[in-house]
């Protein structure tokens, strides 16, 4: 397989320290790369190395000649948001291309679910979903070798999750992913980097198998540096009763060999196996199982995201027991938040409204989404009062097992990032017994060990759960109850290959035809440039299958079969 492009020796230093440290690898065309760390570790940054939006402190990036890439950022760029979508996209080409090549950036926006209503919509007014499929759109304008995703998966909802996977499944294209998506990872990489202790680990497997590598060979090196230590040990003990017989007998040979020991102990050091810094936080919630029918009953329930707002879904009755753990899915917006965000208020605040009926001794937990319930102006130490009646030095304790040393206990909640600010409310949920637990997105902080360790507690969690997720793993590892809020109803399911199965049927034909309610008038001069470039694509597919297995390229013609069908799509509507 031909090289796309090598790093050599690649390190960067922030203000905090070394980010990245001699990182060397190769990329190569048909790798499709998982990337995966903890939050902060540097994958973002990596990407940017790559690229060269960014350069490096040593060591250098080369590309191929004949490597084409483009990377998909994280967020929409704040200078696309005043744009509409079909200047975003031809932002991409050069101004003789946008007068030859505009076709192009029609037809991948009618590929990517954008019927011609939509061209003209300004870029900020889109939600998350639609950012990144205006992102891959700008990305494949350009005819890609290699695709670079940041976190592309990012607070989509589970439809639109289902359309990237589907999408990344059947693009030919190299790629380098970065994500905490387990599922997505397995489904569509055949190759794992893990970088960690600020440099990278590459296993020739998805996420999953390559984890679990990376965890023997954790095991393998904590064997080896006992054994090291062991022989340290022994020898440093040695060296000690020479010097002081050395010393005692004044005796020359005795000190010198003493001496010699103590260099070697010194060399063993230097080269002993090296151990990765364990994480020691560790998630558990501990809930109450209440000896009743229900901890929870919904009637005619109409959910609306404020008062005087119409309502989204309605809901006709469901219960809820001890031992119950509802996944809650649908696509953004449909109401699943405010569901949640309905049922706490009417727990700190009841009112007479038959629609929600608590039991009386239910205990209620809430993880809000946006982290609110912390209190800004409060301290850490002060933020866990709360959750449970302990002591300050069980607090502080607390706080130092979850990586908040002792200085910071005095911190405004304020000053916290956002994944700091999860930590905490995880803490606080952890410090509680409660017999009803409200869990909204809280995934979106988390990376791949900490999601693991929240699906672990929800499996032996003795009170209910209601959960809002769309990360499949954890639906799959921690539930037992599927709720789907869709067309304005909630409606219950009891086999999540069937759920799944529809939110997939329903996402492929959004993304594969334009909408069928709107039939815009063509002009001949445009449908004449279309056809220019129908024609022109398929002989750009005819010779490059005529050439040598070895010398074709597969992702541009992956590339020109979607252009193929969605400006087929388009001709057929003259």
């Amino acid at each position: 397989m031909s090289t796309l492009l090598t790093a050599q020796s690649l390190s960067l230093d922030t203000a905090f320290g070394p980010l990245l440290a001699d990182i060397t690898f190769t990329l190569k065309k048909g790798d499709r790369l998982g990337l995966i760390g903890h939050n902060g570790c540097g994958k973002s940054t990596l990407l940017k190395l790559l690229d060269g939006t960014i350069l490096p402190n040593s060591g250098c990036v080369t590309r191929a000649h004949h490597c084409l890439l483009a990377r998909v950022e994280q967020h929409l760029p704040a200078e696309l948001h005043p744009l509409t979508l079909l200047d975003a996209v031809m932002a991409r080409l050069s101004d003789a291309q946008r007068h030859t090549d505009g076709w192009r950036a029609q037809a991948l926006l009618a590929s990517m679910g954008f019927d011609e209503t939509a061209w003209q919509l300004t870029a900020g007014t889109l939600s998350g979903g639609q950012h990144t499929r205006l992102l891959l759109a700008r990305a494949l304008i350009t005819e890609p070798d290699l695709l670079l995703l940041d976190e592309p998966s990012n607070h989509l909802d589970l439809p639109t999750l289902l359309w990237l996977e589907q999408f990344l499944r059947s693009w030919n294209g190299s790629f380098v992913l970065v994500s905490h998506d387990q599922h997505l990872l397995d489904s569509v990489t055949n190759g794992t980097w893990i970088l960690r202790d600020h440099t990278l680990s590459f296993f020739q497997l998805p996420c999953s198998a390559a984890r679990q590598a990376l965890d023997e060979r954790d095991k393998t090196d904590a064997h080896r540096h006992q054994a090291e230590q062991k022989e340290i040990d022994r020898i440093a003990a040695s060296a000690k009763r020479l010097a002081i017989w050395g010393k005692v007998y004044d005796n020359e040979d005795l000190a010198r060999k003493a001496k010699q020991m103590e260099k070697r102990v010194d060399k063993l050091k230097d080269s002993q196996t090296e151990l990765s810094a364990a994480n020691l936080w560790q998630l558990i919630l501990k809930g109450e199982a209440l000896p009743a029918d229900r901890l929870l009953e919904m009637e005619n329930l109409s959910v609306s995201p404020a008062a005087d707002c119409p309502p989204l879904f309605t809901l006709q009755i469901q219960r809820l027991r001890s031992g119950d753990r509802v996944a809650i899915i649908g696509r953004n917006g449909c109401g699943k938040s405010s569901l949640l965000r309905l049922l706490w208020q009417q727990y700190q605040q009841p009112l007479n409204d038959e629609a929600i009926r608590l039991h009386p001794r239910v205990e209620m937990g809430y993880y809000d989404q946006t982290l609110h319930q912390l209190r800004d102006d409060d301290t850490l130490l002060e933020a866990l009062e709360p959750f449970a009646p302990l002591t300050e030095r069980d607090r502080k304790m607390a706080l130092i097992s979850a990586g908040f040393a002792w200085l910071r206990h005095g911190q405004t909640v304020s000053t916290l990032s956002g994944g700091e600010r999860s930590r905490l409310l995880f803490v606080g949920l952890t410090l509680a017994r409660y017999s009803l637990l409200l869990l909204d997105e809280p995934t979106n902080h988390l990376d791949m060990e900490g999601k693991e360790a929240l699906a672990e507690t929800l499996q032996s969690y003795e009170g209910g759960v209601l959960l809002v997720t769309h990360d499949r793993t954890l639906i799959a590892k921690s539930c037992n109850r599927f709720w789907l809020i869709d067309n304005g109803e909630l409606s219950e399911w009891h086999s999540l290959e069937g759920l799944y199965a529809q939110l997939t049927s329903e996402s492929l034909d959004v993304t594969l035809s334009p909408s069928k309610s709107v039939q815009p008038v063509i002009s001949h001069t445009e449908a004449d440039g279309w056809l220019e470039r129908l024609v022109e694509l398929e002989e750009k597919l005819a010779q490059d299958l005529a050439r040598k297995p070895g010398h074709q390229k597969p992702a541009l013609q992956q590339q020109w079969r979607h252009e193929i069908a969605a400006l087929s799509v388009r001709l057929d509507m003259e």
